[in-house]
């Protein structure tokens, strides 16, 4: 995939992963009903936070990781037709390996 956005400083691009379409009982949900979803994968980080004092803080996570972040969290953007989240590190709440 030729990714067209590079983030700047500490932010992260995520592709949300699909909401839900049925209940585990097979109900399906309707589009109205279907909740954000809170987990996604990253597909480009930026270089760091740069330091008062010049010094870049690394990221911690990297393109390909699974997240889980805050239901509100990010900008939406969509680029090529695809939906994206943009944020800052600091709203990832964790990695899921």
């Amino acid at each position: 995939m030729a990714m067209n956005l590079k983030p700047l400083a500490d932010r992260v691009v995520v592709r949300p992963l699909e909401a839900e379409e049925k209940t585990a009982g097979g109900l399906y949900i309707p589009d109205s009903a279907q909740e954000k979803p809170q987990q996604g994968e990253v597909v480009a980080v930026g270089p760091g936070k740069v330091t008062e004092d010049g010094k870049n803080i690394a990221m911690e996570v990297k393109a390909g990781d699974k997240v889980l972040y805050g239901k509100y969290s990010g900008t939406e953007v969509t680029v090529a037709g695809e939906d994206y989240l943009i944020m800052r590190e600091g709203d990832l709440f964790a990695v899921i390996v």
